[in-house]
């Protein structure tokens, strides 16, 4: 197809990059809904992510309940955790101003990422592919595993989409941000609201850790690694916009991979490089709302 590029290659990390932009899409849709819904910066969410790859390798481990159990349980653990989190922690800091939540939640992931590392080690921990095998389709061999982790990602991206956007409770959660005191006015529990939707936004970065878990090693630092390009994702696709933050992980997840058959070198900055083109072209993000702009 081009010259000195073998097509199965270019389709080989054509998937690479799907499989990192379906991370990147979860996990910055997770930080899309607490930021836009209740204004925190989650510094936490990397060590979150690889909580729920930890739990599911925990589970397997030691009660020996498989992927399909951990892909359940995991993500609700880790958000009941993200809950007690939000409760003790973060809502006392609630009208203050952004950094002491964003300090907070920094000082959380360090102390959670040394905890594991300190108990587990810094070496990777293997999981089992749950899904062997693959098809090979002439030009490339696509792996079950990875076409399932894209397939159930998308679907959980726009499962969260259109709860968020186009249901009642998506609509309570978005006035209980903007307006609380009307939404109080109906009988509704703002707090409450408040807590579920920083234990939602959890429990898809521990889902995002779970389906990671087979294809990359667990360990402690697996969050913190990918954070710093998750950040720029949401910032690309604009701070608060779920659908901006989904459909800028895929597309910035193909843009990684292709780079990295054209222009190596660039793979690992290049999008650090859209981030500054995005801010100087469109502050507010790529798909922020006219309002923001």
């Amino acid at each position: 197809m081009f010259e000195g590029i073998s097509t199965q290659l270019l389709f080989g990390q054509v998937l690479l990059g799907l499989i990192n932009g379906s991370f990147y899409a979860m996990l910055s849709m997770g930080l899309a809904i607490i930021f836009g819904l209740m204004s925190v910066v989650n510094f936490t969410h990397g060590a979150q992510y690889m909580l729920g790859a930890f739990v599911a390798w925990l589970l397997l481990s030691f009660l020996g309940l498989n992927y399909w159990w951990a892909l359940i349980l995991a993500p609700v653990i880790v958000a009941l955790t993200g809950m007690v989190m939000e409760r003790l922690l973060l809502r006392p800091l609630q009208g203050l101003d952004h950094l002491y939540g964003l300090l907070a939640t920094y000082a959380v992931a360090l102390i959670v990422e040394g905890l594991v590392r300190y108990k587990y080690g810094s070496t990777g921990l293997p999981y089992e592919n749950p899904i062997p095998g693959g098809m090979n389709l002439g030009f490339m061999f696509l792996p079950y595993y990875r076409l399932w982790v894209v397939v159930f990602s998308l679907v959980t991206c726009l499962g969260t989409w259109y709860l968020i956007e186009y249901t009642k409770l998506g609509a309570y959660l978005r006035a209980a941000n903007e307006k609380p005191q009307i939404v109080e006015a109906f009988g509704i529990n703002v707090p409450k609201m408040m807590t579920l939707t920083y234990g939602f936004g959890v429990g898809l970065a521990g889902l995002s850790g779970v389906l990671a878990a087979p294809i990359y090693q667990v360990s402690p630092s697996m969050g913190s690694s990918l954070m710093i390009v998750v950040f720029a994702v949401v910032v690309i696709g604009g701070t608060g916009s779920i659908a901006g933050a989904a459909v800028t992980g895929y597309m910035l997840g193909v843009v990684e991979g292709l780079t990295k058959v054209f222009y190596p070198e660039a793979a690992s900055v290049v999008i650090f490089l859209f981030m500054i083109v995005s801010l100087y072209l469109r502050p507010a993000g790529l798909f922020a709302s006219k309002e923001s702009v």
